[in-house]
């Protein structure tokens, strides 16, 4: 009796896991290849870069087609999703049943939603991977090693149905966010590279006051700090640094799942200095006319900004027409954006709260619609390997990099076809986000940004990932709440951060709790209870709120 129970038990466990008699090994794939040609389509970023190729059809797309019609038998055709728009557009060809093949999102209730949707017979809007994880992970070495492990490969495996709906990118560099200043000014005013916010704030006011010194007959055009409306990932270091360093893991997925921090203890407390900054004029006040960043980066080019926070190197980017090298041609030699890290917690510490390497950057899927999906998983596997990864982040010798001392890369100028239309071809290489060359990585950093100096670039990393924080990884399945809220939350969120911004200081208190009950109003709180509830439930944790 006992065993016949333990075989019911067991065939329902596998109907749980979505390991169904419609599951079948492909047949035709012999000896690592397949008999007959197959053919699958590969989501890549559109960033409508001026000067950039076609990201359907260059000399990246034909080295992966070549290389996946050579070794396994598979045709690749590309599928361009704009990149500023991303969530929304994948939303659209999920539900119009024309997602490309391998399709990938920085949403994860994206996913979540389409897995959640059932056809009239009962199948989810996109595949369970686990069944094919399992009969192929001979065939997904590369990617495993990547991911640091088999149980990275199921990161996001549900504790309660076994299915895996998505393979977790990796971030090979987690640094995120540095804060910049331009050493010009201060050193024309006689100041010290701040290193505490006291300073930092201490070197607006003298940029703001001493306009006329720093920029002369474009004085009315002084901005001391800027940002943009993305004020939750643009002012992160300071708004931290409100927060108690002896927070717990447990807080941390309790109100961390916004990944902009908004819901930890204590970060309001930041929200409202740079709100003290903006009624002070000390912060760009027109930061909410614009929602891309073409206005703001023409002003910190143009010599008008003394400081701001963002991407760890967003300066530097885009070769010849980066922010740095643009400033000292429009300014001067000495014009240069350099970082600090003096945004100190209560323990005194410069605290980041970092991704993970795995789990905080895009997420693969594999639509419903996918007739392929062990070729699919080949090419994930492909773009994983070492060989490709260095190919695509590092090009061609001669015209996009030159060999330096020490193994190093050094990276070139590239013009015409050879131009990469994404930092380090991330668009190409979606499962590893950031550099990925070995012992060669560190030196490399150091020297891909022409024209540069090799210790700014250092420093700047360095700082973005200094006192990091990773919280622990809580693997409790789908946090339903999250997937029925959708966008919505992430617009009142920018919504509550600019109107408590800009808002007099008088009334800040009351601006901020309002739109922070509409908030919570709006699903926040129900996801709050239900991450609260799964932690009880899967680890049996009893959070107090």
């Amino acid at each position: 009796m006992k065993r016949i129970l333990a075989l019911v038990l067991m065939v329902a466990l596998i109907a749980s896991l979505g390991v169904t008699a419609a599951f079948a090994a492909d047949d035709g794939f012999v000896d690592g290849k397949f008999t007959e040609t197959r053919h699958i389509t590969v989501e890549i970023y559109n960033r409508n870069n001026d000067g950039g190729s076609d990201p359907t059809n260059n000399v990246w797309t034909d080295y992966l087609k070549k290389a996946m019609l050579e070794k396994f038998n598979v045709e690749v055709e590309y599928i361009s999703v704009g990149r500023w728009t991303e969530t929304d557009d994948i939303a659209n060809l999920l539900a119009d049943h024309k997602a490309p093949d391998v399709s990938y999102t920085y949403g994860y209730n994206t996913i979540i939603t389409y897995a959640n949707m059932k056809d009239a017979n009962g199948n989810p809007g996109v595949i369970d991977l686990a069944p094919y994880i399992e009969e192929y992970k001979d065939q997904l070495g590369d990617l495993i090693a990547l991911l640091g492990g088999e149980d990275n490969l199921n990161y996001d495996k549900d504790p309660a149905t076994g299915a895996v709906w998505m393979i977790e990118g990796v971030r090979a560099d987690t640094s995120r966010i540095t804060t910049f200043i331009r050493q010009d000014w201060l050193n024309k005013l006689g100041l010290a590279l701040p290193t505490t916010e006291e300073e930092f704030y201490n070197a607006l006011v003298a940029f703001r006051d001493n306009a006329e010194l720093l920029l002369g007959a474009d004085a009315e055009k002084m901005i001391p700090y800027t940002t943009s409306t993305d004020i939750g990932w643009r002012n992160d270091l300071l708004s931290v640094s409100k927060v108690a360093d002896a927070i717990d893991d447990e807080t941390l997925f309790v109100y961390g799942y916004d990944d902009r921090h908004l819901l930890y203890p204590g970060y309001k407390e930041g929200i409202r200095v740079l709100n003290k900054w903006y009624n002070e004029g000390l912060v760009w006040k027109d930061f909410g006319l614009y929602n891309d960043s073409t206005v703001e980066d023409d002003n910190m080019k143009a010599g008008y900004v003394g400081a701001f926070m963002h991407n760890w190197d967003y300066p530097f980017r885009n070769g010849e027409d980066c922010i740095n090298l643009n400033l000292q041609r429009n300014v001067g030699e000495d014009a240069m954006f350099v970082p600090i890290d003096c945004f100190q917690n209560d323990a005194g510490i410069t605290r980041k709260f970092m991704g993970a390497a795995v789990g905080s950057d895009r997420k693969i899927f594999l639509p419903a619609t996918n007739t392929e999906p062990l070729a699919s998983l080949l090419y994930i596997n492909f773009i994983s390997s070492p060989e490709t990864i260095k190919y695509l982040q590092t090009g061609l010798e001669g015209t996009n990099y030159e060999m330096a001392e020490g193994g190093a890369y050094k990276i070139l100028p590239a013009t015409g076809e050879w131009v990469k239309n994404s930092g380090n071809n991330i668009d190409y290489t979606m499962t590893c986000n950031g550099l990925y060359l070995g012992e060669a990585t560190g030196a490399t950093t150091a020297l891909s940004y022409p024209g540069i100096p090799a210790e700014i670039v250092i420093k700047a990393n360095e700082y973005g990932k200094n006192n990091g924080r990773y919280p622990k990884h809580f693997n409790v399945g789908t946090i339903e709440s999250e997937t029925e809220v959708g966008s919505s939350l992430t617009s009142k969120r920018d919504e509550l951060f600019t109107k408590a911004v800009t808002a007099s200081e008088a009334d800040f208190d009351s601006v901020f709790d309002s739109y922070m009950d509409d908030y919570l109003n709006a699903g926040g709180q129900d996801i709050i209870d239900e991450r609260i509830e799964k932690l009880a439930e899967v680890y049996g944790i009893q959070y107090a709120k």
